[in-house]
């Protein structure tokens, strides 16, 4: 059962760009000026672990994207619109679980304020479709 509908924190919107998910070991080192990305524009993330490293950004022009980009490059991303309280649980669970049903892999990333899910670019259009025959109502889609 997914979270109340009528809450705008739980709106969601299909963002217009192209991402890319990039894996790195922990031995590799981070290209030169990349956290310089962190204050660009657009949604960026770096996430270490002591098993590997994972880079998911907006795919731009600007050069030091385009060469971080050579990972899985075909994705886009559906934001819940948030921002949500830490009490409230199960939101990724009832999110993803029409998208397991249909088939659809995602990639999540969670923000203080709200969850990103990327879907493979190929499937964003029967994401959405899935996702609002489940109910849930999008504010933006493109």
């Amino acid at each position: 059962m997914p979270p109340p509908f009528e809450h705008k924190a739980f709106h969601l919107a299909l963002l217009p760009n192209i991402y890319f998910v990039k894996q790195l070991s922990t031995s590799a080192e981070l290209p030169e000026n990349v956290l310089s990305l962190l204050s660009g524009p657009g949604f960026f993330s770096i996430t270490r672990t002591s098993e590997e490293i994972s880079i998911v950004g907006e795919i731009t022009d600007d050069p030091q994207i385009r060469s971080l980009s050579g990972g899985i490059s075909d994705w886009r991303c559906i934001k819940i619109a948030g921002p949500m309280e830490f009490e409230i649980t199960g939101v990724v669970c009832n999110f993803t679980t029409p998208l397991k049903t249909a088939g659809i892999p995602v990639y999540v990333v969670s923000t203080w304020n709200t969850d990103y899910v990327l879907v493979p670019k190929a499937k964003a259009e029967q994401a959405v479709e899935v996702l609002k025959t489940d109910g849930w109502c999008f504010t933006m889609a493109s």
